[in-house]
């Protein structure tokens, strides 16, 4: 597995005689660390105290490494800390909250508390929208997780899917300037889920409910979007469901293929694999296998099934095809995987049809590493920051609840979703489109404001804004 290096920062107290520093360095050398930089934090007569950032690979590297330099001859090398440079940046957490109005006089105490804030009150107790105007609601979304499907960790529970509510929070704010906080949840019941949601919905002027394990995760959001009148989304679904189709809309121009022309295999009938069934059928796909760890999901298979693929099975799969997941890709020209990894081998893949597209999101490990079918299918995309082609909801979610918050959106619907897929697709001129480049940067900042501007025109055209477009 392709890896990503991390940084450590090793604090040594090393003797002052000459070759001790170059002592350290070779032993970091030998066991795999790359040097970055290296600094002096204190010096004194018979030692300095030095910092060393180190790249490595894995924690047992790290561990290698502090052994190896304490084993050094004694005396010349002390390791005082060892710091990764993650847990550092998670220290008292990566957000806070802040005043957009300062406090520095008995006036302005006046003004944004007692007694001026109870003319804002009244003004909101005659006219309940104000609230959207006159207080943070209109900008504000919660990140709402019970911690039972997170990232590629599972159910690790609410607590431990805190510094992926954080960064969800910290996305929002960098990409679309929404003040986002997270809430965690202490229960897996859908009914307390609803419940507590609902109970607090009126802080909020959006709902995004992230890692919440399937099928649980449709029943909560079909209840909340059915009772709250504010956008409810959850990304896991259609997040990923949007950057996934928009990456596919570019891949299939690069192959001069059309959706309604292929055959797609998708692996993973949860949360994500579900919606991406959807969207893409929405979106003209006739031809879609939906496979799980059982095989090929077919109508009235009796092992392994849930409410929601006995659902699924009605709109998929038209020729109810049986089998394996190798069955399932042969002669097929797209293979989608939101599941697990290593899934597919590369002898699956040439089986498929000429020009073939993959795209082997599951993170961090992808169901196939893409140099082993460089050359045999034409376009592969992962869901990894260190391959080409990432399909990563960051592209989505800012700009799909920028857009529904400015235009007052009462839900998110199917039409605000395809208008987010063919904008971020639209972000990449044609002429520019290639193999290694059907999906444009998170740091493109026209992608996010073109979203938001879409989804803004899908609300209004279908009928869900409450406000008119600016």
């Amino acid at each position: 597995m392709k890896l990503s290096k991390n940084l450590v920062t090793f604090r040594l107290r090393l003797k002052n005689v000459p070759g001790t520093l170059g002592m350290a360095l070779t032993t970091i050398g030998k066991l795999g660390g790359s040097m970055g930089n290296i600094q002096i934090i204190k010096a004194e007569r018979n030692f300095k105290i030095r910092d060393l950032a180190v790249y490595v690979d894995t924690d047992k590297q790290v561990k290698e490494i502090t052994d190896a330099l304490s084993a050094i001859e004694k005396g010349l090398v002390e390791v005082i800390s060892v710091k990764d440079k993650v847990f550092e940046l998670h220290e008292k957490g990566k957000i806070f909250l802040n005043n957009r109005i300062s406090i520095t006089t008995f006036e302005d105490l006046s003004w944004v508390y007692t007694p001026g804030v109870a003319k804002v009150c009244k003004a909101i107790q005659e006219r309940p929208e104000l609230a959207r105007e006159y207080t943070i609601i209109k900008n504000t979304v919660a990140v709402i997780t019970d911690g039972t499907a997170v990232l590629g960790l599972g159910d690790i529970g609410p607590v431990a899917g805190m510094p992926v509510m954080e960064g969800k929070a910290m996305l929002f704010k960098a990409f679309g300037n929404i003040d986002a906080f997270p809430i965690l949840l202490n229960t897996k019941d859908v009914d307390e889920i609803v419940k507590t949601i609902v109970n607090i919905a009126p802080t909020f002027g959006g709902i995004n409910l992230e890692d919440i394990s399937a099928p649980r995760c449709f029943e909560v959001e079909k209840r909340l979007k059915e009772t709250l009148t504010i956008p409810v989304f959850h990304d896991d679904q259609h997040g990923t469901a949007v950057v996934c189709l928009a990456g596919l809309i570019n891949a299939l121009k690069v192959v001069k293929k059309k959706l309604e022309d292929i055959s797609i295999v998708i692996s993973g009938a949860g949360a994500a694999g579900t919606s991406i069934a959807k969207i893409l059928l929405n979106a003209g796909a006739n031809n879609i296998v939906v496979c799980d760890t059982t095989g090929i999901i077919y109508k009235d298979r009796k092992t392994h099934m849930n409410y929601a693929k006995d659902a699924l099975a009605q709109i998929t799969n038209p020729q109810n095809e049986k089998g394996s997941i190798a069955d399932a890709l042969r002669g097929k020209d797209v293979f989608i995987g939101v599941s697990g990894p290593n899934i597919i081998t590369k002898d699956m893949v040439t089986t498929m049809n000429k020009d073939s597209i993959v795209f082997a999101m599951a993170n961090p490990t992808p169901e196939i590493e893409p140099d082993t079918i460089e050359g045999i299918a034409k376009i592969v995309a992962t869901g990894r920051s260190d391959y080409h082609n990432q399909i990563n909801n960051v592209l989505c979610f800012p700009g799909l609840f920028r857009g529904a918050l400015d235009i007052g959106a009462t839900t998110i619907n199917d039409e605000m979703k395809m208008a987010a897929a063919h904008a971020i697709a639209n972000a990449i001129e044609e002429e520019h489109l290639s193999e290694d480049y059907i999906i444009p940067s998170v740091f493109n900042e026209k992608v996010h404001k073109d979203v938001a501007s879409a989804v803004a025109d899908a609300a209004v055209k279908s009928g869900v804004a409450t406000r008119q477009k600016l």
